[in-house]
């Protein structure tokens, strides 16, 4: 049970508060604009915030939690500025030659890549599957986090913390590592095509199954196509198995294995992921979730900065 919040209607409406929320807010779109250019979910994420923070003290502590996540996507969307093949080579033909001698599968004489062999043995119902598991990519962390919110404050925050932390991981690494998606190689071969757009793949047939443009209308708004090392759509449903497990939803977690393992499969069935890529995913999701961990329990520093924010939210 969280704790009856203190601040006032008129506490709400302070300058500092308002000066603060205004800077950010014109700051954000004025950046937005100079580096990606103007778009409506921009205006959109702003009035959300400032309605929420200065709606009641309830939904000023929930957007102010929430705005982890509103940082993560605004990172995302402000890599399409810095493209990583502008800084190291975008990785094609070596990656698709070592998925291929380590998880290789014989068909006809011929070694095929997980990902090929998939491609000739398509199924309705795993494309239907496909499609549902990796819509649960994002909902799901944003579903979890919902609830830890009103079920322990502090676990929200530990839990959104350290999925920033995976993330900001990954994207070091896209730069580190730019790596091609097996559907580049099986489109375009191994030649690097600067600016390539984003692409469906497999995902093209739940659309066409369900005569919608989801998988579509996502994939135009890719960030960047030569990011397939770590795939992050396996490492996002490994912090929610965590932190399920950490706080004993029983059979519930059951429902989080499964929806891990579906993205998992989904992600080198669709022809997005190597299986290099996803086991990268899942060493990223480790890794940021017990770096966090020690940086929680033995930094004296970050432990002082997370009693704060907890206390702000509570």
């Amino acid at each position: 049970m969280q704790r009856p919040s203190s601040l006032t209607t008129a506490s709400l409406f302070t300058r500092k508060d308002l000066l603060l929320t205004g800077t950010l807010s014109v700051a954000y779109l004025l950046l937005s604009s100079f580096l990606i250019g103007f778009k409506s979910e921009q205006l959109i994420l702003v009035v959300l915030f400032n309605t929420l923070y200065y709606l009641s003290a309830a939904t000023r502590k929930f957007i102010t939690g929430f705005s982890i996540f509103m940082i993560f996507w605004i990172i995302f969307d402000y890599m399409k500025a810095f493209p990583n093949y502008h800084y190291n080579t975008v990785h094609i033909e070596s990656l698709y030659q070592a998925e291929k001698k380590l998880f290789g599968i014989w068909q006809d004489g011929r070694l095929l890549t997980p990902n090929e062999y998939w491609s000739l043995h398509r199924y309705t119902l795993l494309d239907i599957a496909a499609g549902i598991f990796y819509l649960c990519w994002v909902p799901v962390p944003l579903a979890f986090a919902g609830f830890l919110f009103f079920k322990d404050r502090r676990q929200f925050l530990y839990f959104s913390l350290s999925f920033l932390l995976v993330n900001l991981i990954g994207f070091a690494f896209y730069y580190i590592y730019p790596a091609a998606p097996p559907w580049y190689v099986q489109q375009y071969g191994f030649g690097f095509i600067p600016g390539t757009p984003g692409n469906t793949a497999g995902l093209a047939a739940f659309d066409r199954i369900f005569h919608v443009e989801v998988f579509k209308a996502l994939y135009a708004k890719s960030s960047n196509v030569f990011a397939a090392m770590p795939s992050l759509h396996a490492a996002y449903p490994l912090i929610v198995l965590y932190y399920g497990i950490k706080n004993k939803l029983g059979a519930v977690n059951l429902l989080f294995v499964l929806v891990m393992a579906g993205i998992w499969f989904s992600a080198v069935y669709s022809g997005h992921h190597y299986v290099l890529d996803v086991l990268a995913g899942i060493a990223c999701s480790v890794t940021g979730i017990f770096l966090f961990k020690w940086l929680s329990e033995k930094q004296p520093l970050v432990k002082k900065g997370l009693a704060a924010f907890e206390k702000a939210i509570r």
